[in-house]
């Protein structure tokens, strides 16, 4: 009987958010600290003859076709560029919010290549795996390696893992769908600057490191920046701004920010049981939205 084998699909949180430019095949660059969350989507793979995937999970009615999955396509993929690619059965249990804004579609396919590569030993590294994780999206290159970094170009630029402390955080969802492209479409040209915003305690490590800046350091830059889709993310669906004004009155709340282009809200406390209680707050006042406590980093 084949083994089978499981892996984490970590929701990807956009702690900062900058659009710098469109180019002209029309994807936007971008200069975006991002970091992973301990609550995402799980995929399970089994080596089989024939590449198949089934959905289940608490969201799996809102992901969309199975044809369409990015795990299949990050699948055929590396395929193409890898001969007598071995492959199998994917099952993906869907618990993250559909076109929310924390590249859940683009973490499962991140997965799937982890899941293949392990199973036909392919270092993580290898080039063929990088580049099947480009083509299957912009956001699956981050994922492929889910650790806290610095984006730039379309995606595909990546620094070294950021030192980021643990980060205890709040994230929540109104329960509404945003499309990226039409979130993409309401910014209207409106970029930020290319100059690099104001020094960070945080900075890309090549190696381990055992000093972190301190969570209140961190969390006082990233104050200073912002996530430039929230306002045409909000002139399309009005619900965020009423997330944002719940996470900003709950007590020890330090920063709260949309994700992405939306609509998932995070928030960041100081300590993990500050988060868990204004969970609790918080899905007592809407219990109606998705809610999770969670560390970022």
């Amino acid at each position: 009987m084949p083994t089978a084998r499981a892996e984490r699909a970590p929701a990807k949180i956009n702690l900062t958010l900058r659009i710098v430019g469109r180019r002209a095949d029309g994807y936007h660059e971008l200069d975006s600290v991002v970091a992973f969350a301990g609550v995402g989507d799980t995929l399970t793979f089994t080596p089989a003859r024939a590449l198949s995937l089934t959905v289940s999970g608490p969201t799996a009615s809102a992901s969309g076709s199975i044809d369409d999955n990015l795990v299949l396509k990050a699948a055929r993929a590396l395929t193409e560029r890898v001969e007598g690619l071995k492959l199998g059965r994917f099952q993906l249990a869907k618990r993250l919010p559909v076109a929310a804004g924390v590249g859940g579609g683009s973490s499962d396919a991140a997965a799937a290549l982890r899941l293949i590569a392990r199973a036909n030993r392919i270092a993580l590294d290898d080039p063929r795996l990088r580049e099947a994780a480009r083509v299957t999206g912009a956001d699956v290159p981050v994922c492929l390696d889910p650790r806290a970094r610095i984006m730039t170009g379309i995606g595909e630029v990546l620094s070294d893992p950021l030192g980021l402390p643990k980060l205890p955080a709040l994230l929540v969802n109104p329960r509404v769908a945003v499309p990226t492209k039409d979130v993409f479409a309401a910014l209207r040209g409106r970029f930020s600057s290319t100059e690099a915003a104001t020094s960070a305690p945080w900075q890309p490590r090549a190696k381990p490191s055992r000093t972190r800046p301190k969570a209140g350091a961190v969390i006082n830059a990233l104050a200073e920046r912002r996530n430039d889709l929230e306002a045409p993310a909000i002139e399309i669906a009005p619900v965020i701004a009423d997330v944002l004004a719940g996470l900003r009155a709950l007590k020890g709340c330090k920063l709260a920010r949309m994700s992405g282009s939306g609509a998932t809200c995070f928030a960041l406390f100081t300590t993990a049981p500050a988060a868990a209680v204004a969970a609790r707050t918080l899905r007592r006042q809407h219990p109606d939205w998705w809610i999770r406590a969670t560390t970022l980093g």
